[in-house]
């Protein structure tokens, strides 16, 4: 035991010096200008201040738009292959369309079918047909869809610059999105209520808006309004859609800000075949149903890029980018929560977890020089370098530091000692028993072992199941516990160690001041 090889002795010295290291951003004042590799650990929104937003997907939204669209293809099925119906109607729950020939209804059935994955069609009110998705089908799509808003919600919260934001799910259509850092979150919450989604339709120049308001047009158009109120007459199905869109820019064109738009190569693709055969057309830009600009195709625009004009301020226009540049959301987002932690209050949380952890401190060394003599002041040195470790460790991570995790690091401080109590008591025991000073200081570190591994193994066990189980400050506790046991570890038996065999070598004592 008290011969350690150099590469265990260099080994343990440089790990320690990398705790060092990896902890001195946490004490240098100007944080900013550090490098992103060499970073402090991040402060949770209790700690900094922020913002936190309770958001619901509105999954009846999609869920009409899903029924709105298979009405369509039914519609499109019947007519293809010339089956008479009396009515055809859809809402959130399915798509019910009446058949009197029986025959007719059998086929239209299987036809319905391939509309789509999951499509099921049954039969009600006796010559009625009800198209609708399976329950697995319909769970599925809902999941889909709440994964997908959450991806979305992520990338536009990431535009912003907001530094480790928690985007979450909770429940089965809701998210939590917490800002820290950020006490005004009408932005943001602006920025995601707005659902994006950018399509592009013809305009049908000879119908009139009047007969479309009356509901004589065909099924092939719509009518749409622009932002001041004029109506459109457009195609019902895009041309070209927005998920063909991989990147938009704010930009100036003859001094009016404008958003420069480009394609993937199958947007492209379409984009200039429509634009080649409709030239003297009108092309409709809709943004969420309104129309923002609807401009006469002068050319064929080849390039798979293009401009969006309108009546756009540098901000609106660098905001009409942002979103474009995220992606649609699936489904509308509804704000249901809202609450701000003030930056006052987050320092008063700092303050008072400080004195918590510097009383707890205070607390250990004082029972452990009690109890031990030098080997308290030994044990000490050990706690302190397992502090030092723990913030090198989290800052290493990125983790983002709650007032839960400040606990965690306050009953890491208490736990810290527990395996060098072991060891010293175990060191006393073998003394009792006759054994020499070197022996048993010895057989403290080896016959404790296994006890130190058990103890910290349950602990690890507890840390893991509550960062699997446990969503936002709870899992910022597990983290910091489970860090801190592992930290503790290494400490209390390799530091320890190294400073005790120092210590034996150079004044080789007769009994050990324990």
């Amino acid at each position: 035991m008290y011969k350690l090889s150099k590469s265990r002795v260099v080994t343990i010295l440089a790990i320690c010096l990398a705790g060092i290291f990896f902890a001195v951003p946490n004490i240098v004042p100007n944080k900013d200008a550090l490098p992103s590799w060499w970073q402090p650990i991040n402060l949770g929104l209790d700690l900094q201040g922020g913002s936190n937003l309770l958001l619901e997907v509105k999954l009846d939204d999609v869920l009409k738009e899903r029924m709105s669209s298979i009405e369509d293809s039914a519609r499109q099925i019947l007519r293809e292959n010339r089956i008479r119906y009396k009515s055809l109607t859809s809402s959130e729950n399915g798509v019910k369309v009446l058949i009197e020939n029986a025959a007719s209804r059998a086929k239209a059935s299987n036809l319905f079918r391939k509309i789509d994955e999951g499509i099921v069609v049954e039969e009600v009110d006796g010559d009625g047909l009800l198209i609708k998705y399976s329950d697995v089908a319909l769970n599925q799509l809902k999941a889909k869809v709440v994964d997908q808003s959450i991806e979305i919600v992520r990338r536009r919260i990431d535009e912003l610059g907001t530094k480790e934001p928690l985007i979450q799910s909770q429940g089965e259509n809701r998210i939590v999105v917490q800002l820290p850092g950020l006490q005004n979150p009408e932005y943001v919450k602006t920025l995601l209520g707005k659902t994006a989604k950018m399509s592009f339709h013809l305009v049908d120049s000879n119908a009139r808006a009047a007969d479309a308001k009356r509901g004589k047009m065909g099924a092939k158009y719509k009518l749409a309004y622009g932002e001041m109120g004029e109506p459109y007459v457009i195609t019902r199905k895009p041309v070209v859609g927005g998920e063909n869109l991989v990147d938009a820019q704010p930009s100036f064109q003859e001094g009016q800000a404008v958003v420069s738009f480009r394609f993937n190569t199958l947007g492209g693709k379409k984009f200039g075949e429509v634009t080649k055969d409709n030239i003297g057309e009108r092309l409709a830009i809709v943004l969420d149903g309104e129309v923002i600009s609807a401009p006469v195709i002068q050319s064929a625009i080849m390039g798979g890029s293009g401009v969006i004009t309108g009546n756009f301020t540098v901000e609106s226009a660098n905001d009409l980018a942002l979103l474009l540049r995220s992606g649609a959301l699936p489904a509308p987002l509804e704000v249901l929560e809202e609450r701000t932690v003030g930056a006052g209050l987050g320092a008063d949380s700092i303050e008072a977890g400080v004195i918590a952890s510097c009383i707890g401190l205070v607390a250990v060394v004082l029972f452990m020089l009690a109890a031990y003599g030098l080997f308290g002041v030994f044990t000490t040195v050990a706690v302190f370098m397992n502090l030092i470790l723990m913030l090198g460790v989290l800052s290493l991570m990125g983790a983002t530091l709650t007032l839960p995790g400040i606990a965690g690091i306050i009953l890491t401080i208490g736990m810290a000692v527990d395996a060098n109590v072991l060891i010293f008591e175990r060191m006393r025991e073998e003394v009792k028993n006759g054994r020499s000073t070197r022996d048993a200081a010895d057989a403290g570190f080896t016959e404790a072992w296994a006890t130190i591994v058990d103890s910290n193994l349950t602990t690890l066990v507890a840390a893991f199941v509550l960062f699997y189980f446990g969503t936002g400050p709870v899992r910022g506790f597990a983290v910091t516990l489970a860090v801190g046991i592992a930290t503790s570890m290494f400490t209390s038996v390799t530091v320890t160690r190294l400073i005790i065999t120092a210590w034996l070598n150079k004044y080789k004592p007769t009994r050990l001041p324990i």
